[in-house]
């Protein structure tokens, strides 16, 4: 009777266990330094709109600050405002910047005040004035490669006054409304 080697040194063991272990956990996407802000487009254009700068803190919050930048965006007068707004085939998006005092903070599990800041109105290139109850929201959600929002209708009447209760964002979901896949020009917002 012959007996067979086992073809598994210890060294080729190690090997194939450590060939095993999920590598994506190393480089797992944090809430930490500069990332791109993207729009994806229902004409599968991306559009860089600009970045925003992730600093954790000791304390489980993580600061942000958002920065678009101009060159993306053409300045729209309306309703005695300027607005950046990007112009799509048949639509105008623009964004709107939180009027209000708020944290610029947020937690990987909450990223309200973060979606606060990427708020935006569309209209016909046609209208006049800007149509307040044509709000978009981005509802952030976490990916393997950083953050993916899609949009949903809000109604920006709603944060002209500020809140009763200013450290709360107003946003919360009985105030905002799904949107169907391709209804809006931009499909989707992301940061990465």
């Amino acid at each position: 009777m012959t007996r067979r080697r086992s073809l598994l040194t210890p060294t080729s063991l190690v090997l194939a266990c450590l060939l095993a272990v999920p590598i994506a956990d190393a480089q797992a996407w944090e809430l930490q330094g500069i990332k791109s802000i993207t729009a994806t487009t229902r004409d599968n254009q991306r559009i860089t709109l600009g970045s925003v700068r992730f600093e954790p803190r000791g304390d489980g919050t993580v600061a942000f600050t958002v920065s678009l930048e101009p060159s993306r965006f053409t300045d729209h007068f309306l309703s005695m405002k300027e607005f950046k707004c990007l112009d799509g085939p048949g639509e105008v998006v623009c964004h709107v910047p939180y009027p209000h005092a708020q944290p610029r903070t947020i937690t990987a599990d909450d990223l309200a005040w973060l979606e606060h800041n990427l708020l935006f109105l569309y209209q016909l290139p046609t209208d006049f004035g800007a149509k307040l109850w044509n709000g978009l929201y981005f509802q952030l959600e976490p990916t393997e490669q950083g953050l993916r929002g899609r949009p949903q209708a809000i109604d920006l009447n709603y944060i002209s006054a500020p809140s009763d209760t200013p450290e709360q964002p107003p946003y919360q979901p009985e105030q905002r409304d799904e949107i169907a896949p391709g209804v809006r020009w931009i499909e989707s917002l992301i940061i990465e």
